[in-house]
């Protein structure tokens, strides 16, 4: 069966992915770059305001809220060390009670508090989140420098987390070996695969562990 071609910022069938955060992955980052195929333009760098809901109780659901919407995606497998996670829910607001009791909360792995209205609006979710001793409500701007490096989907980004800055870089595709290619080309064998929840909860101290570097 032939390879799927991989496609920046377009829908594939679920990816594995290497990733990893630090303070300096400036040598990695140069050989990516020069090692990248062209790519569209709109992808060389993109920026985004998000809002990661991170709770104490779980460390396979990943939720993310961007421009209004609700993100999870949910942790599938590890395989030659590469993690594949896949969609669990999209939402928007605002959100029915059932959905957060069904679908968010029991993605949290907390229970929900008693929530009187049977909607509630963004503004009133993160207070929720916020007044919820097993969860944070976590500010994150992305820079991201997209590439492309033996079909897989690269980037290198500076990520502040609650305001503390961190870079990241990452390769992903649907094929297991092109992706352990291009960790070995640019140089980041052997460097820890650090997740963007895992990341989230080094920074903010709720996982007393460092991160790659």
């Amino acid at each position: 069966m032939s390879q799927e071609k991989m496609q920046i910022g377009e829908i594939s069938k679920p990816r594995f992915e290497f990733r990893s955060f630090g303070q300096n992955f400036d040598q990695a980052h140069f050989r990516m770059a020069r090692l990248s195929v062209p790519i569209p333009e709109k992808v060389w760098e993109r920026h985004s305001d998000e809002i990661y809901i991170i709770s104490n109780k779980n460390d396979i659901n990943n939720t993310k809220i961007r421009d209004g919407k609700m993100d999870i995606k949910t942790y599938v497998q590890t395989v030659n060390g590469l993690e594949q996670w896949n969609p669990l829910m999209k939402g928007e607001f605002p959100i029915s009670k059932e959905v957060l009791q069904n679908e968010v909360f029991t993605a949290f792995m907390v229970d929900m508090p008693v929530i009187e209205s049977e909607t509630v609006t963004y503004e009133e979710f993160l207070s929720i989140i916020q007044k919820h001793p097993d969860l944070a409500a976590v500010k994150v701007h992305k820079q991201r420098l997209g590439y492309m490096v033996n079909n897989t989907i690269c980037e290198y980004g500076a990520v502040l987390i609650n305001g503390a800055r961190v870079v990241t870089i990452n390769s992903e595709s649907t094929e297991l070996d092109d992706i352990l290619k291009t960790v070995k080309d640019v140089g980041l064998e052997g460097v820890e695969n650090i997740n963007y929840l895992q990341a989230i909860k080094r920074v903010i101290g709720m996982i007393d562990k460092p991160l790659a570097n």
